[in-house]
């Protein structure tokens, strides 16, 4: 029997919690499995996108499963979805994760209905919770400049994190893009790296100078001298055992950074992506030209940053004006 902390420690987990989705998802466990093949080869998401589809719909079957005894997919109502989100409420569960989940379990009906498993999709009717449009934690340009400082070059991981950093800032890169980054897709002499992003698709992305004379310094005078293990070969940054760098590790090599230039603000590896975005956009490049930099599907996702600019111009007003 699931008690109350098991619940609260499954619906916000880092990664998938094995034992309680095998007891909870017994009776689901093959739809799920259908859905994840179908979002794999059909729709070809990452496999990030993926497994938060599967988080989210295993806090669905974590209900169905205390609340209604093990009901079925096929038997759920509009009614239990909506005593669903109350239960996400009962977790101070936030309303932009909860939009979240309700936008996955929502793919996961219209799959179900589109390979007629069921007659009637439970999500129709349903309404996920108003969130407001969250504009992202952006890096100002000396704060990027304090970050960069703040890195120890004297020791050898040091120029690999200045790479990193220049790398994330200068490109835009998502962590899964960084980390993946292999040397046979820098084109240094055209001034471009290759990307392969989500969905596998492949964009290329301008080179500047800073993060190429970075990348260059420690691919030739810090990578070379690691050994490197076998599978390892093409990554660009690898960890001190040689293997691939992990995302966890990015985000700690970051925050370390953060916390010793002294920026207050809560950075992860993407602020840096927000950061290189909105210097754009203030600067007066084309909105479509940094559509193409992000690999955003939409150029929706990427007039936040026009906001972003909006937001700074007003700040800068009531800061600055005498009649503010």
């Amino acid at each position: 029997m699931l008690t109350k902390i098991d619940v609260k420690c499954f619906i916000e987990p880092a990664v998938l919690n094995g034992k309680i989705a095998k007891f909870v998802a017994m009776n689901w466990n093959a739809y799920i499995n259908g859905f994840k093949a179908f979002l794999q080869f059909e729709k070809s998401l990452s496999k990030n996108t993926v497994e938060a589809y599967q988080r989210d719909l295993y806090k669905l079957t974590t209900f169905i499963e205390i609340r209604h005894n093990g009901l079925s997919p096929m038997k759920v109502e509009t009614t239990h979805l909506r005593e669903f989100l109350s239960w996400l409420n009962e977790f101070e569960i936030s309303a932009r994760t909860q939009a979240r989940a309700i936008s996955s379990v929502k793919a996961f009906y219209k799959y179900l209905l589109m390979e007629d498993i069921i007659q009637a999709d439970p999500t129709e009717l349903l309404e996920s919770p108003k969130i407001g449009r969250k504009l992202p934690t952006t890096l100002s340009i000396n704060e990027i400049s304090a970050l960069v400082k703040a890195i120890d070059l004297s020791k050898p991981e040091g120029e690999r994190n200045k790479a990193i950093i220049e790398t994330l800032y200068g490109c835009g890169l998502r962590v899964t893009e960084l980390i993946n980054l292999q040397i046979s897709n820098i084109y240094f002499r055209d001034g471009f790296i290759k990307i392969i992003g989500k969905g596998d698709k492949e964009r290329l992305v301008p080179l500047g100078k800073a993060a190429a004379r970075q990348l260059k310094t420690y691919i030739d005078e810090v990578r070379s001298h690691l050994e490197i293990k076998p599978g390892n070969d093409d990554f660009v940054f690898l960890n001190n055992r040689g293997s691939k760098i992990s995302r966890v590790m990015v985000y700690t090599i970051t925050h370390r950074l953060a916390e010793r230039a002294g920026i207050k603000k809560n950075i992860s590896p993407h602020t840096f992506r927000h950061s290189f975005a909105s210097h754009l956009v203030d600067g007066g490049a084309d909105l479509r030209a940094v559509q193409e930099m992000l690999g955003h599907e939409s150029i929706t996702t990427t007039e936040i940053y026009t906001h972003l600019d909006r937001d700074y111009l007003r700040s800068e007003i009531l800061n600055y004006h005498p009649r503010a």
